[in-house]
């Protein structure tokens, strides 16, 4: 039995050294895994500051650019009062003369109704109808010095 022990020893010595040369291989793996842990974890703050320095520096700019765009958009304002004033009194213009118009229309058609309810005919009827058309004339412009003045 000595030599029956002798042999399973030797065979438990192999597998201990096998298995030692396996740790040993598993364990040397291991330590370069984690020296690059180290290296990177050694890098962090290196990067972690440079990418903190560029957002500061990329803030910096956003906030200049927002207070470029507002002086912009503040020098801009009168501008768009201006316009919007204009359009209000072009519209208001526009309507005058609507109005001048639809009243022109009206005492053309009131002059020739005139005419041909009294049987005015020939050159009596056309300065009649002249004189009218100046009074008329006289009446809208009077009336477009006013709005116009008040515009």
């Amino acid at each position: 039995m000595d030599m029956i022990g002798g042999i399973a020893l030797l065979i438990i010595a192999v597998a201990f050294a096998v298995l030692v040369i396996f740790l040993a291989r598993v364990l040397s793996n291991l330590t370069k895994t984690l020296n690059g842990v180290n290296e990177t974890v050694d890098k962090l703050p290196d990067q972690l500051d440079q990418v903190m320095n560029q957002s500061e520096l990329i803030l910096h700019n956003s906030n200049e650019t927002i207070l470029d765009v507002n002086e912009k958009l503040h020098s801009l304002s009168p501008l768009f009062y201006i316009v919007g004033d204009a359009g209000e009194a072009s519209r208001k213009l526009s309507s005058s003369l609507v109005d001048m118009t639809a009243g022109m229309k009206r005492s053309s058609t009131e002059g020739k109704g005139k005419v041909n309810e009294q049987a005015l005919g020939g050159l009596y009827g056309t300065l009649a109808l002249g004189y009218y058309m100046y009074q008329k004339r006289q009446a809208i412009k009077d009336w477009k010095e006013e709005n116009t003045g008040n515009a």
